[in-house]
């Protein structure tokens, strides 16, 4: 509401005490709250400014309301404190699976859309919920757009800590219904794709959400916004947040492994039920499909990459993002499209034909060859690297094993 009185010209706001702090982080507009409307006629007429402003600043006159029109001598400190803090764990914990970590450093470098796909014990969740320990902070303008959102929904619990940092991590149970997915209500509010925007959204064990549910997703992942209409009135939320998955390859979860005590007892109608719960325009919109194996033995394995490890080349990668996009609209190499994709991620000829030819081996379609092209940008981004190299392709190509097993008719999962 503060953001949109500072959009609209107004030059101040009163607010009741408990918005104050919360209202502080929006700059360029002065903020005075009150405990009561009373406090607006003090004996000498004046309502002090809120704390935090200097001591120079002078006072509201408040025979009348024209303040709010005028311009003011001063604006709010901004907060820069804490946030909403979670503990997380560390990805040095997780032994073994390092193609998969590298498959998340991806993920977090472009803000790429991820599923891992393995049997159940193989670590998915655990991987996944790691995933806040290596993205970059929030930017400011991101933390405004997140606490608006928080804020809309009445979920800002501790506003005084002033702008968030971490980004949000939802992670909503599979019963959730489509209406609380995306946002709705008689008077509509922000869903849990909006409640993620800017972070994560994560959908454990995805199969088992309805397909219904599933299926509201695909608006939100292309639009990066829901819009709800009602008699009224229209009704838009931003939802622009990174989608991570986990599920099982089958019912069972055992489909394709080779361990004696552990073999697939789903029948080839449950595994075509279970499938059919996630449609080719969603899977489509998921730029990494990651195998997560069963390990062989834990026991060899004794290094394991550190979060802090993984955060440094994700980092090199967004400030490299941040300093190419700078001038456009955008900031994440997964938000590539149309005339941008292909001024930032020209190959050269040689690699280009490699990627043609492949393409055509596998049987992929042209919209893969998009989806590829951002993964090798993000990929050469965290080689440091302007140009895109054949190597960074051939590692995106192996992220689309899916678009493969599908174009040869091969067990999808």
């Amino acid at each position: 509401m503060v953001d949109r009185a500072k959009q609209e010209g107004f030059n101040a706001v009163l607010l009741p005490e408990e918005n104050g702090t919360e209202a502080d982080l929006i700059k360029e507009i002065n903020v005075y709250s009150l405990g009561h409307l009373r406090e607006l006629l003090y004996p000498d007429g004046i309502l002090l400014p809120r704390t935090g402003r200097k001591e120079s600043d002078p006072p509201v006159i408040l025979h009348s309301l024209d303040f709010l029109y005028k311009s003011p001598s001063s604006t709010p400190i901004l907060s820069a404190s804490g946030i909403h803090s979670a503990s997380y764990e560390d990805y040095s914990d997780v032994l073994g699976q390092q193609h998969v970590k590298r498959a998340l450093t991806i993920a977090a470098a472009g803000m790429h859309n991820i599923v891992l796909i393995g049997p159940p014990g193989t670590g998915k969740t655990m991987l996944i919920k790691r995933l806040p320990t290596i993205l970059p902070a929030l930017t400011e303008q991101e933390s405004l757009e997140t606490i608006k959102i928080f804020s809309a929904a009445g979920k800002l619990k501790e506003p005084s800590t002033g702008l968030l940092k971490q980004r949000p991590f939802r992670s909503p149970h599979h019963t959730i219904s489509s209406g609380e997915l995306i946002g709705g209500g008689t008077i509509p509010e922000p869903g849990e794709v909006s409640l993620a925007h800017r972070g994560i959204l994560f959908l454990d064990e995805l199969p088992e959400f309805s397909r219904n549910v599933l299926e509201v997703l695909r608006q939100p992942l292309e639009d990066r916004a829901v819009t709800i209409s009602r008699a009224r009135a229209v009704h838009t939320f931003p939802a622009h947040f990174m989608l991570c998955a986990s599920m099982n390859p089958c019912r069972c979860g055992y489909l394709g492994s080779d361990h004696p005590e552990h073999r697939c007892t789903c029948s080839s109608t449950r595994i075509a039920h279970y499938r059919a719960k996630i449609s080719g325009p969603l899977l489509d919109r998921i730029d990494l499909r990651v195998d997560v194996p069963r390990p062989k033995e834990w026991t060899k394995e004794t290094f394991s990459l550190s979060s802090e490890e993984m955060r440094e080349r994700v980092m090199l990668a967004h400030r490299i993002q941040l300093r190419r996009y700078r001038h456009l609209p955008f900031s994440y190499n997964s938000e590539l499209g149309g005339r941008h994709l292909r001024d930032f991620a020209a190959l050269s000829s040689d690699t280009a034909t490699m990627l043609q030819e492949t393409l055509e081996a596998l049987g992929l379609s042209m919209r893969a060859y998009d989806r590829i092209l951002k993964l090798a940008r993000t990929i050469a981004d965290l080689d440091a690297k302007d140009t895109i190299g054949s190597s960074h392709v051939a590692e995106a190509i192996q992220y689309r094993n899916l678009d493969r097993q599908q174009s040869q008719g091969e067990e999808v999962f």
